[in-house]
């Protein structure tokens, strides 16, 4: 059984920054970029046996918006049904309960999202973006 926690002081940040350093949307992220990042959002691991599998951080007002980013299960421990999990965790927080607006990014976990009511942009037009 897994342990998924918003307990900081419990994540294995070498874990997380190994993972997502060599994902196709983190290529290259810096120690201090990870460090710097979960250190300001709502951030969810998940533990087996102590040993963290997962992870999820969240960029939200707690209020209006929530922004699901950097989720993960290591490999070794995907078809477990871990992220389903993790991702019902995220979106039944109660402290993100207030939250009118989640999105996210993916391209290749579209099939998870949707069985949470995400949705392809319903007005694509109206988003914008600005990359660095």
């Amino acid at each position: 059984m897994i342990d998924i926690s918003k307990d900081k002081s419990k994540l294995q940040i070498d874990v997380i920054h190994e993972f997502l350093t060599n994902s196709y949307w983190a290529k290259g992220r810096t120690l201090e970029e990870v460090e710097k990042s979960i250190k300001h959002c709502v951030c969810f691991g998940v533990y087996l046996d102590k040993k963290q599998i997962g992870f999820a951080r969240i960029a939200t007002d707690y209020t209006i918006f929530a922004y699901i980013m950097d989720v993960f299960i290591l490999e070794d421990y995907r078809g477990n049904g871990y992220s389903k999990q993790l991702i019902e965790t995220v979106t039944k927080d109660e402290a993100l309960s207030a939250c009118k607006i989640w999105m996210l990014k993916t391209a290749d976990a579209h099939g998870l999202y949707k069985q949470f009511g995400f949705t392809e942009l319903s007005s694509p037009e109206k988003v914008m973006e600005r990359l660095l």
